[in-house]
Order: structure tokens, then sequence, then C-alpha cells
């Protein structure tokens, strides 16, 4: 069972046409779209990765579902996500305004990813994602939306330039919310390695099965990509983090499946084969000695609360 969508299902999601959605701009440079979000055909979403980015500005209730936690959302709010997190949204207010845009890498991708953005909440992980907003912030990330949808219906030949800097201008708003030490990283060599580590690690999830599955679940697999020495990693992430490199993978691997129970009707055993277990017994030892449970007992747990 795959737990990806695709920009062509999103638009399909909500029946609309993509090709007429597009608003002109090639495939070499991305797609692009804005939307007000009360005129959406479906407000809710099933637990997958996109392979879009999308960055909304929520007013309703509703409740937004991560691997292994959900946040409440019940106040306006700014939201990021990236085709690196998956995630679902359920409405819980018949009522649900506010405005969204979507675009691809290709939209993002020039020298905006080797600056200050880089550091924003768009592409890092494990930063925080969602903004909780006052009126005032409110209004000012709203005029910037209707000012998207203005220039995205007008016949000027540059126009997404300036919507590329108008989404620029959100993300600085949420940045700027952000905590004051989250500058751009420098760091030692040290912060460095460990920090690649959790992103490498990170970057191999959510598995897609049966067409992703996991590759990297040893210190060892992690050393060889990152090109140094499988002790230098340990001692380096253990130093940075307060945890072993091997504890960093086991709680990884026991958040997606746990996501993967709770959400997906994948089998223990394809789930097993999914994260890199040669045998569902192994599997089930595994989870046991991390959760205290059987993978079984998780789900059927989930079904009955």
């Amino acid at each position: 069972m795959k737990i990806f969508e695709n920009i062509n299902d999103f638009y399909t999601r909500q029946q609309t046409d993509f090709s007429s959605e597009n608003r002109g701009l090639s495939p070499k440079h991305g797609h692009f779209n804005v939307f007000e979000r009360k005129y959406c055909s479906n407000n809710n979403s099933t637990y997958s990765r996109r392979d879009f980015y999308k960055v909304s500005l929520v007013i309703g209730e509703g409740k937004l579902f991560y691997a292994d936690k959900w946040i409440l959302i019940d106040r306006p709010a700014l939201m990021f996500s990236n085709p690196l997190i998956p995630y679902s949204w359920e409405a819980t207010s018949e009522q649900q305004d506010g405005y969204y845009c979507l675009f691809t890498e290709e939209f993002i991708q020039s020298s905006e990813r080797n600056d200050s953005l880089a550091d924003s909440p768009l592409f890092r992980i494990g930063d925080n994602k969602i903004f909780f907003l006052d009126d005032k912030k409110v209004e000012e990330i709203s005029t910037i939306y209707r000012k998207m949808i203005e220039e995205i219906n007008s016949e000027y030949t540059h126009k997404y330039d300036i919507l590329r800097n108008y989404l620029h201008l959100i993300i600085h708003e949420a940045m700027k919310m952000q905590a004051p030490n989250n500058e751009s990283f420098q760091g030692s060599a040290s912060e460095r390695i460990s920090s690649l580590f959790m992103e490498l690690l990170e970057r191999q999830f959510p598995i897609d099965i049966p067409e992703h599955t996991l590759n990297m679940r040893s210190a060892n697999d992690f050393a060889r990509q990152l090109s140094v020495h499988v002790n230098h990693l340990n001692r380096t992430v253990k130093k940075i983090t307060g945890k072993t490199t091997s504890e960093h993978i086991s709680e990884r691997i026991t958040k997606e499946a746990c996501a993967l129970l709770n959400h997906t009707d994948m089998t223990v055993s394809e789930i097993a084969f999914g994260l890199g277990f040669e045998h569902p017994s192994y599997f089930n030892n595994f989870f046991k000695k991390n959760i205290g449970f059987s993978p079984g007992s998780l789900r059927n747990h989930n079904k009955q609360t």
C-alpha cells in the first residue's frame, strides 16, 4: 500500500483539473498555485507523504496528525509541510477559511536553498512547522495571500518572480516568530557530522512499500555514507545529542513502525520487510523491546479506542 500523494493526486482529490490550474508555468520552472481554503472540495487528507511543498494559513479547527502525535489546531495558524514529512489533516469545524499555496521543488530550487531560507521551517527537519497567530498577524499574512491570488490571475510576464517573493515574505514572517537561537547553522565539525547524520536518518522516511524500503539500519551504514569511521560517528553523535547512533536509529524505526501500524492497512509482515527486517519475528522482538508490546497489540488497541 502506498502512502504517497503527488501533485496530480492532489488535484484529483480536490476535483480540479491539474492542467487547467497550472497557470502557464512551464515544467522546467516548476509548479506554483494558490487557493482560498473555503473553496476546497475536500478539507480532509489521508496520512501520506507529498511530492510538493505547501504553506497554509488555517482558519478553522482541526487535527494535524504526524507519525507519532497529533496537534490540535484551535486558532489561526500558519502551517508548513514539505516532501520529507508525512501528515494528515482532519477538519473538526464546519467552517474552514484561510489560504494555502503549493509548489514543487523546481519552483523554489535556486539560490534560496543555500541562503537563510535553508534554515527556514520550509526545509529544516525537526523544526517547528506550526505557528499560531494573533489577529494582527492573521491580517498581515492574509494580505500577502490576497496579493498572491491577484498576481497569479494577472497577465504580467514575470508574475512568478513576484509570487516567489511573496512566498519568501511569508517564510520570513515565520522565521521571525522562531526562537532567537534558530540561526543559520555553522557549528563545529562534531556538530556538522551529528547534524548530517540526523538529516540522513530522517531522509529515509517515510518508507513507501514496496517501492521504497529501508536501506540504512546500522551505525556502519551511516558511517560509510558519511565517509567517517563508525567509532568517530558514534562518539560524535553521543557527545552532541546525548544519545547513541543506535538509539537514534531504533527510535526512528519505531516511530515509523507506529505510523504504519496506525495509518495503513499493511500487514505486520509487510511492515517488517519495509523496515529492513529479514523475518517478522525479528521485527516483533524489536518492537516489543522498544514499545513494550507487540505490533499486533498496538494496532488492535488503536482500533478499539
